[in-house]
């Protein structure tokens, strides 16, 4: 089957899946997922499941990634924050939605793979900083949308704080993070009041508070 033949299988199953999203699909259809996978996994690259990366991460199954980029309702005018950036696949889909992407990533080599992507396919609004994604990057807030790509026990604190008050809203998975009990919540912020809504069951690797020690030399 070809590339393009895998996509278009790719696509019919997000929506069955509910992504119904049509600007949503379409990022996804852009977006090339052969470009963010590792080269053992090229031949599993539309198939719609996770896969392993470098650093002990992940690449998201693209039906989570198709529900939680639904669920941020992202437009051209929005600054949106991404904690995590893993291979950059999410990133990619996100720029093809907002305004401008901030991503954060603890692992150096995860960020500086991703960016060498991000250059050849040419996604030019994408700020990125290695630092502790549960801190997000409070000199960029406030956010219009934030989106966590691993799993907290709780709604990050700082992350709240830095969501914009005019209607913001964050999507991120939250639970157990041996993974056995976690669900995506949808938090959105009106003035200093926030309210979450829990949307699916997931499974992630966790949010991991601080920087490996090579980055804090």
């Amino acid at each position: 089957m070809s590339t393009e033949s895998r996509k278009i299988r790719l696509i019919m199953d997000l929506r069955n899946g509910g992504v119904t999203d049509t600007r949503v699909l379409a990022a996804i259809e852009r977006v090339p997922r052969e470009a963010f996978v590792e080269e053992s996994f090229l031949d599993q690259a539309y198939a719609n499941q996770a896969l392993p990366i470098n650093c002990g991460q992940t690449i998201s199954q693209p039906l989570v990634v198709g529900l939680m980029t639904q669920a941020l309702d992202i437009n051209d005018r929005h600054k949106v924050l991404e904690v995590g950036t893993g291979s950059g696949y999410q990133t990619a889909i996100l720029s093809k939605l907002a305004r401008r992407v901030y991503t954060v990533e603890r692992h150096r080599d995860l960020l500086t793979e991703a960016e060498r992507r991000f250059k050849a396919l040419n996604l030019h609004n994408i700020t990125t900083m290695v630092g502790d994604g549960y801190k997000g990057w409070g000199a960029q807030a406030p956010f219009d949308r934030i989106l966590v790509t691993a799993a907290a026990r709780i709604v990050p604190p700082d992350l709240v704080a830095q969501l914009s008050d005019e209607g913001g809203i964050m999507v991120l998975p939250v639970g157990d993070v041996a993974g056995l009990h976690q669900e995506v919540i949808r938090v959105q912020k009106d003035g200093k009041q926030f309210k979450s809504n829990r949307l699916f069951p997931v499974r992630f690797v966790p949010l991991v508070q601080g920087v490996p020690p090579e980055i804090q030399k």
